[in-house]
């Protein structure tokens, strides 16, 4: 049931926003009067559709993808049987370059603007956000996973600074366009000395390692106190109360709940003395952790959470920048690829990895923020001058334009030959690459 609601998720956000991307090409193909013999969701063979005028508008077998036919086009199909023949009227390339061009930013465009909406419609939806202020990560400090630890940082430390700016709240220490920046340090507090911690050039290969893919890389440290109590357990025979507080285990010190939960998996099936801070009181008790590794509480955690509301307007400049930081993260990621810096093998997903990315649950949230990214990196990626990509298309419409006559049709049938090779094989590597990934 799990791979069936991943499934139907990332069917269901491909099929849109491929719909969305087509759209655009369409739309700019009718308005120039170009000929569109076919807008199908989904690659053939054609499950079924409707036919008005000259375009047939169907439904492919295959999901997880779309095209526009234009007559006269030299696109995704390769047919080049019409380069035979005098250009007709209605045809793509008998249009005007400018006219051409635009209708190829058209799938470009109408993503970008499907992008900024879903962000400022989950922004006026939620109406604001809540976060974890930065004088509480100052206050507490930072729990730092397998990865943090390689990096340098330490459970306990104070981050007080990212890059020399101060910050305000915690998920601004994540926002990967300041993690990715070349020299990218926190400033930290550790004890009583204050240190710089420099962020490696690849650390997004380090967070996307299988290995530690699934673990979580820096949180703030939640301090916690004993919530509702479970009849019949460890902490209930010990007499824990809540209010209760718990700074020892074993003679351990515990400070946040993410290192009473890591200890006690140590003393499975064991009653072990645990210190407790009783209002004003310190007492000693003997508490038995179970086969299973758990207590029998509610942790309640005393981290403080600050709520940011949104306005309308608010709302409209948040989701706009957060949308357009999708596709500035991208440019950064790929002349991180470029340089060498980010291994393409780690990075890089085919549908099974996005599904992955969905859950197992349908979250309306989650999703339309998922789309909402995969909208905008669908319009960086098409920008790309790549042939058999709207880029490519783009590329050769601007030296036309520049030199004032078109690339030799020859020339773009191969240069799309190549580029249909290199997508379709950059494919396939991305899928095996995925499927290995779930496996290790």
């Amino acid at each position: 049931m799990d791979v069936v609601i991943m499934s139907l998720q990332v069917i269901a956000a491909f099929s849109f926003l491929v719909a969305i991307h087509e759209l655009g090409h369409l739309i700019f193909a009718k308005i120039f009067k170009m000929r569109v013999e076919r807008y199908s969701i989904g690659f053939p063979p054609r499950l079924f559709g409707i036919k008005k005028g000259e375009t047939d508008y169907c439904l492919g077998t295959i999901p997880l993808g779309g095209y526009v036919k234009i007559s006269g086009m030299i696109d995704e199909s390769l047919d080049n049987q019409h380069l035979q023949d005098e250009p007709k009227s209605w045809e793509f390339r008998s249009k005007p370059a400018w006219q051409r061009l635009i209708v190829m930013f058209g799938g470009i465009v109408f993503n970008v603007i499907i992008g900024v909406a879903i962000f400022i419609g989950v922004a006026l939806f939620t109406g604001g956000s809540t976060h974890y202020p930065a004088s509480e990560i100052k206050k507490y400090g930072i729990y730092a996973g397998s990865v943090a630890q390689k990096v340098g940082l330490q459970t306990g430390d104070k981050i007080l600074k990212i890059n020399g700016k101060d910050y305000q709240w915690f998920s601004d220490i994540l926002d990967f366009e300041e993690l990715l920046k070349d020299g990218s340090y926190f400033t930290i507090q550790r004890q009583n000395k204050i240190l710089d911690v420099a962020i490696p050039i690849d650390l997004v290969d380090m967070l996307a390692d299988t290995q530690y893919s699934k673990e979580i890389f820096l949180e703030p440290l939640r301090p916690f106190e004993i919530g509702q109590i479970v009849k019949g357990s460890g902490a209930a025979e010990a007499d824990l109360k809540r209010g209760d507080k718990i700074i020892a285990v074993n003679s351990i010190p515990v400070y946040s709940i993410q290192e009473f939960n890591t200890i006690k998996l140590n003393y499975k099936n064991q009653n072990i003395p645990m210190s407790v801070i009783r209002n004003t009181d310190t007492l000693q008790v003997n508490v038995k952790i179970s086969q299973e590794g758990t207590v029998g509480f509610q942790a309640i955690s005393l981290l403080k959470t600050e709520r940011e509301e949104y306005s309308v307007l608010e709302s409209l400049q948040v989701g706009t920048k957060r949308a357009f930081s999708m596709i500035w993260l991208q440019a950064i990621a790929v002349e991180k690829i470029a340089k060498g810096n980010i291994s393409i093998q780690k990075t890089i997903s085919s549908p099974i990895g996005i599904a992955r990315m969905f859950g197992t649950s349908w979250n309306w949230i989650r999703f339309w923020i998922i789309c909402g990214t995969l909208s905008m990196v669908l319009a960086f990626m098409n920008f790309l001058p790549i042939p058999a990509l709207d880029g490519g298309h783009i590329l050769f419409l601007v030296y036309e334009i520049i030199i004032g006559k078109s690339a030799p049709q020859r020339f773009i049938l191969i240069a799309q030959q190549i580029g249909m090779v290199l997508l379709l094989s950059l494919m396939v590597f991305a899928i095996g690459n995925d499927i290995i990934k779930i496996f290790l």
